[in-house]
C-alpha cells in the first residue's frame, strides 16, 4: 500500500505566505531551520498556549495577520494547513502586535509565533527579575551570641552558590560579599545555654525571636532568611512567616561566617570565642548528662558485667582451693560439690586428722545436713590423703578465705542489682527475671536503646554470631539468643520452643518502653505480661486459649493508675518529712546561734567597762600636749590634785598641818 506524501510543514507555508504579502521595501525575516523535529517541536506549545479562533479579516491595525494588506492582502493569505487531529493555526486576537508581537506600523511578515519557545531558565530568570532581587540573610548561631548577616541582592539565591565558594577562603572577598546586620550577645552562660537547647531541639527562643523580629526587613515575604537546621527553620517560618532555606549556597556561607567569624564582628578575639565555646560545650555536655539519679541505667551495666566476671572468677578459685587442698582430702570433693561450702568447710576442717565429734556441729551448719556431716567425719578418719604441713595449710586457709569473701560480696551484688532493676525496669525484671533483663540492657547499652529494638532483634540478641554464621552458610538462623536463659522456653517443648521466644521478645519489648517512658515505673505491666506468657505455655500444651490482649492491657492501665498514685502519695510524705526535720534543724541552729549571741553580750559588756577606765585614766595623760603650744604650766598641779584623794574625805588634823606648813613659807619668805 502507497504511504501517502507528507503534508507541508507549518513554517514553509508561513514563509511564503509573508514572501507574497510583503512590500516592496521589506526584507524578508532569515528561514527558519528545515527541520521538521524542530517545527513539530515548536507546535504543540503554539497550539496549546494561542487561542484557537481566527481573526476576521480586512481590518487594518495592530492585530493585523497580515503585516502590510487590508481585506485583499488577508483574504488572499492562504489557509494554515491542518495537522491530524489539530485546530488552525491562530492569528492576532488584539493587542499590540497581535499574538505574533509585530507592530502594524512596520510590515514585517508573520514569523514564529513567542509562545512556541518552551520555557527555559532564562524564562524563569526574567519572571524572578519581574518579582524583584532575592535579599538572602543568615542567622549564625556562636556560643558568643546569635548573628544576622546579610548578602548582597541578586536575581536567585542558587546563583551566589559560585561566588561563595570562590570566596570562602579568601577574608576580603567573603567580607566584601557578606556583611554584618546585628549581633546579640549572650547575657549570661545561662542564657547561652538555655538558647543553644532550644535551638537543638527545635524551638524559637525568645531572644532569637527578638533579633529576627528587630532587624530582618518589613516585607519578610520577598526576604529569605537562611538556617542551618531544618527543625529551627520551621519553627521561624511557623512562628515569624519569614521563607526558610537550608543547604546549598547557605551551607557554603555558614562555613564561610564559622571561619571568618572573629572578623565579622569587632571586639571578638579567637582567643574568648574559643573559651565561649569551651564553657558552653562543657555546660551543654553536663545539663546533657544529667538524669534521674535513681533511673540510671549505667549502674545495672557495671553490675551486670562485674557478676559476670564474679562468676567466672569465683569459679576459676574454687576450683583451685579443691586442687589444692584435694591433697590431703581428696574425699570431701565427692561429698559436697558446691564451691562455696567446700571452701568454707576447706577453711574449718584444716587438718583432716584433728577432726573429731566435737567438730560434728559446726559441719552440720556449713552444710545444712547431718548425713553429710557424719560421711565427711567418716571420711576424714580413713582418708587416702597425702600430709601437709602447717604453712602449707595456712595458705590454703588463707585463700579459701578470700573465695569466701568474693562469694559473699557477690551475693550483695546480685541484691543491689535487684533493687536497681526494681527502680530502673519494674517491668523488664519481673517479666524476665532481673539478670536476663539487666543482661539485654547491658548488651543494648542503655534501656533507650532496647526499647528502640523491634521484637526480631531483641529474639536474637546476644546469638549475633550464630545469626550471621548461617547468614553465609545459608543454614538455619537462630532461634534465640539471652533470652533462652529464662525459664519460659526451659519449660517449653521442643517444636515450641521458637514459637515462645518470638512471643516472648514481643513481651519483651512491650515491657522495655513501658519502662523507659513512664513517669512512675511499676511492675505492674510485667506482671500482666507474665501472665500472658504462662497462658501461652498453657495454649500451646493444652490447647486453652488465652485472654486477649485489649482486655489484659485494660485491667494493667486500672491498676498501674492505682499503683502510681499511692506511690506518689509515699513520695509526697517523703517529702514533707524531710521539709519538717530540715526546718526543724534548721529552728534548732537558730535558736543554739540565738542563745550563744545572748552569753556572749554580757562578757563583752564586761570587758568593756575596763577599756573605759583605763581610757579616762589615759585621757589626762594626753593633756600635756597642749602646754607645749602656749598654755599655762599650772596645769601640772591639777594633775596632783586629781590623783590626790578628795578634800571632802581630809580630817581637821592635816589640815592643821597644812596652815603651819603655809604659816612657815609665809615667815620665810618674810626674812
Amino acid at each position: 500500500m502507497a504511504r501517502p506524501p507528507p503534508a507541508r510543514e507549518p513554517t514553509e507555508d508561513r514563509e511564503e505566505a509573508g514572501q507574497q504579502n510583503s512590500g516592496s521595501g521589506a526584507s524578508p525575516p532569515p528561514r527558519a531551520s528545515p527541520s521538521r523535529h524542530v517545527a513539530r517541536r515548536s507546535f504543540p506549545a503554539c497550539r496549546a498556549r494561542a487561542p484557537t479562533s481566527r481573526p476576521p479579516g480586512g481590518a487594518r491595525g495592530e492585530g493585523d495577520m497580515a503585516a502590510g494588506g487590508g481585506a485583499e492582502s488577508a483574504a488572499a493569505a492562504p489557509h494554515w494547513p491542518r495537522r491530524p487531529s489539530a485546530p488552525h493555526w491562530p492569528g492576532a486576537a488584539g493587542g499590540r502586535g497581535g499574538a505574533w508581537g509585530f507592530s502594524a506600523n512596520r510590515p514585517r511578515p508573520r514569523g514564529p509565533p513567542v509562545t512556541s519557545v518552551p520555557p527555559s531558565g532564562l524564562a524563569q530568570k526574567g519572571r524572578a527579575a519581574a518579582m524583584g532581587p532575592v535579599l538572602l540573610h543568615v542567622v549564625f548561631e556562636h556560643a558568643a551570641g546569635y548573628g544576622l548577616f546579610a548578602l548582597r541582592q541578586a536575581e536567585e539565591v542558587a546563583l551566589l552558590l559560585p561566588q561563595v565558594e570562590e570566596s570562602v577562603l579568601s577574608p576580603a572577598k567573603f567580607l566584601s560579599l557578606v556583611r554584618l546586620v546585628a549581633f546579640a550577645p549572650f547575657r549570661s552562660a545561662q542564657s547561652a545555654l538555655e538558647n543553644i537547647n532550644a535551638v537543638s531541639e527545635g524551638l524559637l527562643h525568645e531572644d532569637l525571636r527578638l533579633l529576627l523580629e528587630t532587624h530582618l526587613p518589613a516585607k519578610r515575604k520577598k526576604a529569605v532568611l537562611g538556617v542551618s537546621d531544618a527543625k529551627i527553620g520551621a519553627a521561624i517560618q511557623e512562628e515569624l512567616g519569614c521563607q526558610c532555606q537550608t543547604g546549598g549556597v547557605v551551607a557554603e556561607i555558614t562555613r564561610g561566617i564559622r571561619l571568618h567569624f572573629c572578623q565579622l564582628i569587632k571586639g571578638l578575639t579567637a582567643q574568648s570565642a574559643s573559651k565561649a565555646q569551651l564553657g558552653l560545650g562543657h555546660s551543654y555536655s553536663r545539663a546533657k548528662v544529667k538524669f534521674n539519679v535513681n533511673r540510671v541505667d549505667n549502674m545495672i551495666i557495671q553490675s551486670i558485667s562485674l557478676l559476670d566476671q564474679l562468676d567466672k572468677d569465683i569459679n576459676t578459685f574454687s576450683m583451685r582451693v579443691r586442687e589444692w587442698y584435694g591433697y590431703h582430702f581428696p574425699e570431701l570433693i565427692k561429698i559436697v560439690s558446691d564451691n562455696y561450702t567446700y571452701c568454707r568447710l576447706a577453711k574449718l576442717i584444716r587438718n583432716r586428722k584433728e577432726l573429731s565429734e566435737e567438730s560434728l556441729e559446726d559441719l552440720e551448719e556449713i552444710v545444712m545436713d547431718s548425713a553429710k556431716a557424719q560421711a565427711i567425719l567418716e571420711a576424714s578418719r580413713s582418708s587416702m590423703g597425702m600430709d601437709i604441713s602447717p604453712i602449707d595449710l595456712i595458705n590454703i586457709e588463707r585463700f579459701s578465705s578470700r573465695v569466701i569473701s568474693l562469694s559473699e560480696y557477690r551475693k550483695g551484688l546480685q541484691e543491689y542489682l535487684r533493687s536497681k532493676m526494681s527502680q530502673v525496669a519494674p517491668s523488664l525484671s519481673a517479666l524476665i527475671g532481673e539478670v536476663v533483663g539487666a543482661r539485654l540492657i547491658s548488651h543494648a547499652g542503655s534501656l533507650t536503646n532496647l526499647a528502640k529494638y523491634p521484637a526480631s532483634t531483641v529474639q536474637i540478641l546476644g546469638a549475633e554470631k550464630a545469626l550471621f554464621r548461617a547468614l553465609k552458610t545459608r543454614g538455619n538462623t537462630p532461634k534465640y539468643g539471652l533470652i533462652f536463659h529464662s525459664t519460659f522456653i526451659g519449660r517449653a517443648a521442643a517444636k515450641n520452643k521458637g514459637r515462645i521466644s518470638r512471643y516472648l521478645a514481643n513481651k519483651c519489648t512491650i515491657a522495655s518502653r513501658i519502662d523507659c517512658f513512664s513517669e512512675v515505673p511499676t511492675s505492674v505491666f510485667g506482671d500482666k505480661l507474665r501472665e500472658q506468657v504462662e497462658e501461652r505455655l498453657a495454649f500451646y500444651e493444652t490447647g486453652e486459649p488465652p485472654r486477649k490482649n485489649l482486655d489484659v492491657m485494660k485491667e494493667a492501665m486500672v491498676e498501674a493508675t492505682e499503683v502510681a498514685a499511692e506511690i506518689k502519695k509515699k513520695l509526697e510524705k517523703k517529702e514533707k518529712k524531710k521539709r519538717k526535720r530540715e526546718k526543724k534543724r534548721l529552728e534548732a541552729l537558730a535558736a543554739a546561734a540565738a542563745e550563744d549571741s545572748v552569753q556572749e553580750t554580757p562578757v563583752e559588756a564586761n570587758e568593756a567597762e575596763p577599756k573605759k577606765k583605763k581610757r579616762k585614766r589615759q585621757e589626762p595623760e594626753a593633756e600635756p600636749e597642749p602646754a607645749e603650744n602656749g598654755l599655762e604650766p599650772e596645769v601640772l598641779p591639777k594633775k596632783k590634785k586629781k590623783l590626790q584623794p578628795p578634800p571632802a574625805e581630809e580630817t581637821p588634823e592635816k589640815k592643821k598641818k597644812k596652815k603651819k606648813t603655809r604659816l612657815e613659807q609665809d615667815s620665810d619668805d618674810a626674812d
